[in-house]
């Protein structure tokens, strides 16, 4: 992620992340390891503050957690104190909080470590790219805690694995390893020991470099784009095409990339 020293620290009042830009990359530090980084209200709040006003110049974000794990899900502590209404509003908070992550206006990675599980599983898939080292564990443990999902989980979760790997994890507690979890969808990257943080921050910078409108397209049209009628589908994607190479940062990186191209051919 560059020089250490070009490192500028963003505050947080709450102290529940570290966050810290690099250039055009936000890196957002979940800070609780004393409590394996489980989401609380105050760090989901402080999650929802952070994107709502992302610095100016920052290209993406990469999300991890502060010690030996990723995130280790709901704080139930909390869980106890809800009736009924207030559990509903607050499954609702936590889905506009990570719809802020899934339709950020810059690309977010995961680095993933330790437990990633419960909530924490729910806040790695609203990412749009997640890397995972071999210390990576992933689980549902909510249907032994007589519990249900409440953080999207049962949207985005389904899309990357498939419901019946889900359902078989929510049901019997089935803990997938960092290997089987990049196997089988839950991470786009396996790292060494150690590599997680390292590799999010190499992707981020090169995909803050790409053009912005592009970053854009790629977030917020093409899931719309996906699940559209195919026919639907192909007229979004013209419009997107349309406005991507209209756009003067692309008219610019074409020129460059056609010169690039020419200069390689011609004869000496």
């Amino acid at each position: 992620m560059g020089n250490a020293a070009s490192a500028s620290a963003t505050a947080d009042p709450s102290g529940l992340l570290q966050i810290e830009k690099s250039g055009a990359v936000l890196t957002v530090g979940l800070n609780r390891p004393a409590k394996r980084n489980a989401l609380n209200d105050g760090i989901i709040l402080a999650i929802q503050n952070c994107f709502a006003n992302l610095p100016e110049g920052t290209g993406a974000v990469v999300i991890h957690g502060i010690g030996d794990h990723f995130s280790s899900g709901l704080d139930l502590s909390e869980l106890t104190e809800h009736d009924a209404t207030e559990g509903l509003r607050h499954s609702q908070m936590w889905h506009r909080v990570f719809d802020r992550i899934q339709y950020s206006a810059v690309p977010v990675i995961a680095a993933l470590k330790g437990a990633v599980i419960g909530g924490g599983l729910e806040l790695a898939c609203a990412a749009h790219i997640r890397v995972a080292e071999p210390s990576a564990y992933f689980a549902l443990p909510e249907g032994q805690r007589g519990i249900f999902v409440g953080g999207g989980g049962s949207v985005r979760l389904p899309r990357l694995i498939g419901v019946a790997r889900m359902t078989d994890m929510m049901l019997t507690g089935r803990v997938y390893t960092a290997t089987e979890g990049a196997a089988y969808g839950f991470s786009q990257y396996l790292t060494e020991a150690g590599g997680a943080l390292p590799k999010a921050l190499e992707l981020a910078e090169r995909v803050a470099a790409n053009a912005p409108l592009t970053n854009f397209a790629v977030l917020q049209a093409l899931p719309m784009i996906a699940e559209a009628n195919p026919q639907a589908g192909l007229l979004m994607e013209s419009l997107m095409a349309t406005v991507a190479q209209s756009d003067k940062e692309a008219k610019r990186r074409i020129r460059e990339f056609l010169d690039r191209k020419t200069a390689k051919v011609k004869p000496t």
